[in-house]
């Protein structure tokens, strides 16, 4: 297997936050437009309109438990730890990651965010507890 593999499903999360990004312009340009909201409004982030404060929520969202996400595909790298399994639990983790996302920014329904967010975050420890087996020598 080539090291290089667990790029993708980082570049896949990159992708992601671009999509979320592109959501949010959508929201408040549409905001701005209706009179729901006014430019000067988004100078402080306390005043997000209600038809885009659930993205701008997910955007932050993006920045929160994939860091772990990035320093562990990172440190696979480095380490020569990159292999089926590893590759797996992270197309896995960010399979959790869009679908958390698109619950987020439809319905948001919060049973289904939750459990697509504390999926997302067990892979992610299973992840993390090969890895540290990885450097121990016991896989």
């Amino acid at each position: 297997m080539h090291q290089t593999a667990i790029f993708w499903p980082m570049l896949a999360h990159v992708l992601l936050v671009y999509i979320v990004y592109l959501v949010m312009l959508k929201r408040r340009y549409l905001a701005v437009k209706s009179g729901e909201a006014k430019v000067s409004q988004y100078k402080v982030r306390s005043t997000e309109p209600a038809s885009s404060v659930t993205v701008a929520n997910n955007l932050i969202n993006q920045f929160e438990l994939p860091v772990l996400f990035y320093a562990l595909c990172l440190a696979l790298f480095v380490t020569n730890g990159v292999n089926y399994l590893t590759l797996a639990l992270m197309w896995l983790f960010i399979a959790t990651r869009y679908i958390h996302a698109w619950v987020h920014l439809d319905r948001n329904y919060v049973l289904h965010r939750s459990r697509a967010f504390f999926l997302g975050a067990g892979i992610l420890f299973v992840a993390w507890i090969w890895f540290a087996l990885h450097l121990v020598g016991a896989v």
